[in-house]
This record gives C-alpha cells, structure tokens and sequence, in this order.
C-alpha cells in the first residue's frame, strides 16, 4: 500500500511538473505554426544570406545574435524549440552552399547554446534577474556583468561546427579521444588566462595573442592541416556505388547536388547523407530516403521518402548528383597540436622567468 501511495504521489508531482512545460511548449508551438504559415523563416533565410554575402563567419555571427533576440524571456524547452525551428534550417541551407557540411546535432547545439545564453543577457536576462534578487543589486548590472562572463564561452559553439571532433564525432579510438578532450581542456583554459590578462603571471600583449593563437590551434587543428592538404578529393557521381559499398557502417556521404528545385530555383550545395549499416546500393541509400536513377555516367534522384534525412537536407526529386567527396589521405589533424603545444612552453618559460625576475614584496 505504501508503494501505490508513493506511486500515486508521483504521478501528481509529475503532472503539476509538466504543466509549465506544456504550457511553454504550446506557446512555442504557436510561435512555430505561426512562423510556418507566414513564410517568415524563408525571409530570414533570405536576410541573413544577403547580408552575410556568403562568408559563414558573417553567417554564423549573425544567426548567433538572431538566437540570443529569439531566446529572450524564453524557459529552455520553449527557447530550443524555437530557434531549433528557425534557425537550424538557415545555418543548414547556407553552410551547405558554401561548402560547410556537418551533421545536425552540432548545427542544433549552435542555436541552442546562444538561444541559451539570452538568460544571461539584458535587457531581459531572467537568470540575471533571479541571481540579482539574491545578491541585491541592480539586475542591468548583474546582467550585463554576467553578459561579459558568458560572453568567453562563446567560441565553443563555433568548435561544435568547425570541429565535430568536441561532439564525439569521428572519434574512433581511445587515443584520440583522450587527445580531443585534454586539448579541449587546455583550450579553454588558455581562452579564459587570455581573456583574463593573466596566465603565470600578468600577460604582455604579445603573450594574449599568442595565447588566443594556441587556443584556436587547439580548438581547431584541422585548420592548418587543411592549409598544408586539402582534406577531401573530388569523385564523380558515377562511382557511387562504389564508394558508397565501401563505406564502412554508419558513415556519412558527402554528395553536392545541382538542379531546378521544385520553385524553379537554381540549386547547388552539398549534403551529408547517412548511410546506415554495410549492404547494397539501394539498400544504404534508403536509408538516407533517397531513391536514385543512373543514366550513363549521369546520377539522379528519383524520389525522397517523406520526412527523412534526405528530406530535411533539401534533397528533391530531378535534382543531380554532381559529384562526391571522400576524405583524402594525409596525416591525421592531431599532429597540428605539437606547434601549439611548444608555443605554449615557451610563453610558460617566459611567463616563469617573469615573475622569479619580479622584486619579492616583504612585510
């Protein structure tokens, strides 16, 4: 009897518990249908892509500061739910004409992270508001204090798209896992000594810089790595069948697509699909929601299954398979992060010699 009680109870408290949720869901949702049905995620696809001018910094800086206008005053079911919704399909679209391919759970982790982060930020800053009702001060200045702190961690959704790595992504040993957290670590401790103005000792400009310089490097070594080899090669679309056998399970094909969509626009852009476990052709692709037809050397989508990845993608019926990417072979990224590692010696011996050279205060 008493566990039927304690059951019973739970179910109560569960229920009282979820109607904040249902009620933030429901608002977000009517935010969402009216969205839909207005057509104003098209338009902000379309602003952000003329004001940006295709750079995907630009891009990616402006759906940022949309994300933390989208997140005010929202609680966090309803603030995800929205610029999942409206910003997600944009950083898609865009990066996918412009050649940045990455899966998306790192695209929603971006929006989420600053949608976020609008707890934080005035003029609303709720969390800002609740932290200064207990500390007695002025919630402005709370918030924006607290807009300065959060505002460090910022680069960190940035890694979650240039790095997938940080997502556990790619990450097919124990060593290189090892290797992709302990230099996340690091890297965040260099970003916040950099920002500080304070490492060993009271930083030099130089020494700032260079410690912002490690933290990329750390952050990203692929970047350098893609300045010495370029890290994927082009293959054409009729060895597709190929290349999608040999994959190994659950990997992801990189296919661009060119074409007339279904609105009469030009389309050119790249996809990632997922391929599912090993088997044929067809077999793999279905996975993805594609159906293809193959006329000579030319490839072809013949039909996208309903509410599939493919689907979610932008990939249409008619339009062409252009060509594919693989990765090239080259040396692993992971060796990029010995010059950093060495700088990052050499600024903790100055930074030593520094303070052993500074007068010792006496009392």
């Amino acid at each position: 009897m008493r566990g039927a009680g304690d059951l019973y109870n739970g179910l109560i408290n569960g229920a009282r518990n979820m109607i904040g949720i249902g009620i933030a869901t429901a608002a977000a949702g009517i935010i969402v249908g009216t969205v839909t049905l207005t057509g104003v995620g098209l338009v902000l696809t379309e602003f952000v892509e003329i004001v940006s001018g295709g750079n995907l910094m630009v891009m990616l800086l402006m759906v940022a500061v949309i994300c933390l206008i989208l997140g005010l005053g929202l609680p966090t079911t309803a603030n995800y739910i929205v610029v999942s919704t409206l910003m997600a399909p944009v950083v898609v679209e865009l990066g996918a004409q412009n050649g940045l391919l990455v899966p998306l759970i790192a695209v929603h982790l971006f929006v989420f992270y600053f949608g976020l982060m609008a707890d934080a930020t005035p003029p609303v800053g709720l969390a800002a508001y609740a932290a200064a009702g207990i500390a007695r001060c002025d919630p402005i200045a709370a918030g924006a204090q607290a807009f300065l702190y959060s505002i460090r961690t910022a680069i960190l959704p940035f890694m979650f798209i240039f790095n997938t790595q940080l997502l556990m992504i790619g990450v097919d040993s124990w060593w290189i896992f090892f290797l992709t957290v302990s230099s996340a670590v690091l890297a965040n401790l260099m970003f916040a000594a950099a920002t500080q103005g304070w490492f060993l000792t009271r930083n030099r400009a130089w020494e700032g810089m260079a410690l912002l310089l490690i933290t990329f490097s750390l952050f990203r070594p692929g970047f350098w790595m893609d300045m010495l080899h370029a890290p994927y090669e082009r293959v054409p679309a009729s060895e597709l069948a190929r290349v999608v056998e040999e994959a190994p399970d659950n990997a992801s094909l990189r296919v661009f697509i060119e074409g007339i969509s279904i609105e009469g626009k030009n389309v050119a852009k790249g996809v990632l699909l997922p391929l599912g476990p090993q088997g044929t052709l067809q077999q793999r692709l279905n996975h993805a929601g594609v159906m293809i037809i193959s006329f000579g050397d030319q490839v072809s989508v013949a039909s996208v299954r309903f509410g599939s990845q493919a689907a979610k993608l932008g990939v249409e019926q008619g339009l062409d398979f252009a060509y594919l990417e693989l990765p090239a072979a080259r040396p692993r990224d992971e060796w990029m992060l010995i010059p950093p590692l060495l700088l990052l010696g050499l600024v903790a011996w100055l930074q030593l010699r520094s303070r052993a050279l500074q007068p010792s205060i006496t009392t």
